[in-house]
């Protein structure tokens, strides 16, 4: 079946990039000259940053000198680019190559070319070896019968040994319609398992949810781990199977999610919050933009939203309306603190150029850049226990978790209807787990 194509703009507020057709790196460009390609990304800084002074910066004169100089090859007209752009002062406006343009649409798009298969580096004692860590349904790996703790043992007719979990993933991608040749060895096996499989279009999956008996009431846990094309449909169908369930209060899990796709994030909130603003952003010329909640909730019991240092921008959006309209308490550690908007654009080459456009603020008018969100409750996990979490998320505990047991102890004291009210001293530091994880 073929691709539907995607716009050829996006807006993100997420620290990863874009969201864009998949098929960018197949069109013919429009330019090889890079000239024309850099005066194209002058051209559309000028036109939509967000800054209208430039950081004191003259760029009419950026575009001479742009312009006058003499490039022998595009990675010297890209390079002499991304100078002028660093003078801007904002990291998140920048310039991506052919390449790194393609694998971050991917990555936004939530869509990738590959088998289906997720790989994990596996330790016992000096060997490391690469293993099957999970398996995509209904993907090709699954139809040719891979499964979970396969041992890869050589990827594209080169063996696997020493191979880097990036090097090993770059040759699994590749064309859909391509054949892929693989070698597996199933836990306890002596003999390998040489398989063809074709390359198809593999959704990612960025919700993991579960229900948990915690002090005798059902918890639906979701985790989300960033605000791609297919955040919003697969946490729909996470909340409605925990609902099948019977989930009676709910954990939203934010920690370490970079943000994404405004509009993910804002279809997010409303399945939790039924009526309020969202969020509002104020582009270049104090022009404000307004987004409000719908009417089509389909979550009412009580909420928690655990977040960390690392959620950042879409996630930070999320918890911020939540919080603003104590429709859930926030749990755990202060946000990133990202408060910007970035349009992304394919340049001609197949290039492309991310631009902040606007500045956002939470429903209460709040502006949490470089401060974040804080926390209701504020829960500071130690490194031994972050690192733990992060080898098994699937095995978030009351007795590993610090913050989700405080999230829990916090919702099993509300009832239906009722967001969890944090207690008057918020802040609590918790001892290491004495839970031992190898």
């Amino acid at each position: 079946m073929p691709k539907t194509p995607k716009p050829w703009m996006q807006v993100l507020v997420g620290l990863t990039a874009v969201g864009l057709a998949e098929s960018v790196m197949a069109q013919t460009p429009l330019e090889n000259n890079p000239k024309a390609i850099l005066d194209e990304a002058w051209q559309i800084i000028n036109t939509h940053y967000v800054d209208p002074h430039f950081n004191r910066v003259n760029w009419q004169q950026v575009r001479q000198d742009l312009l006058s100089r003499e490039y022998s090859s595009s990675a010297q007209a890209y390079a002499a680019l991304r100078a002028e752009i660093k003078k801007l002062g904002d990291h998140y406006t920048r310039f991506l190559d052919p390449q790194e343009f393609q694998a971050l649409a991917n990555q936004t798009a939530g869509e990738f070319s590959g088998v289906g298969v997720r790989l994990k580096l596996q330790e016992e004692g000096d060997e490391k070896r690469i293993v099957i860590a999970d398996v995509v349904e209904h993907s090709p790996a699954a139809k040719a019968g891979i499964q979970p703790g396969d041992e890869l043992v050589s990827v594209a007719g080169r063996s696997a040994k020493g191979m880097t979990l990036e090097d090993a993933s770059k040759l699994i991608r590749g064309p859909v319609g391509t054949v892929l040749r693989l070698e597996v060895r199933r836990s306890g096996a002596a003999e390998t398992l040489p398989l063809q499989v074709t390359r198809a279009w593999i959704e990612t999956k960025i919700v993991d949810y579960a229900l948990k008996r915690e002090q005798g009431r059902a918890i639906g846990l979701i985790r989300l781990h960033g605000f791609n094309a297919h955040a919003t449909e697969q946490m729909r169908q996470a909340i409605q199977s925990l609902q099948r369930q019977g989930a009676q209060a709910y954990v939203l899990d934010l920690r370490g999610n970079p943000g994404g796709l405004l509009s993910s994030s804002i279809e997010i909130t409303r399945m939790w919050l039924n009526q309020g603003r969202i969020v509002s952003t104020v582009g270049r010329q104090g022009e404000r933009e307004v987004f409000n909640a719908n009417g089509t909730a389909v979550v009412r019991e009580p909420l928690a939203v655990l977040v960390d240092h690392q959620s950042a921008s879409a996630s930070e959006i999320v918890a911020g309306a939540l919080q603003d309209h104590k429709r859930a308490v926030v749990v755990g550690s202060p946000t990133f603190g990202k408060a910007l908007v970035q349009s992304v654009h394919r340049l001609s080459d197949g290039s492309g150029l991310a631009v902040t456009i606007a500045h956002y603020y939470t429903p209460s008018g709040r502006d949490i850049a470089r401060k974040g969100i804080s926390p209701n409750v504020t829960v500071e996990i130690t490194r031994a226990q972050r690192q733990s979490l992060a080898q098994r998320p699937a095995d978030t505990t009351t007795g590993s978790d610090p913050a989700y047991a405080r999230a829990v102890e916090l919702l099993t004291k509300t009832t239906a209807g009722t967001p969890p009210k944090p207690p008057q001293n918020q802040s609590r530091t918790p001892q290491a787990s004495g839970r031992s994880d190898g």
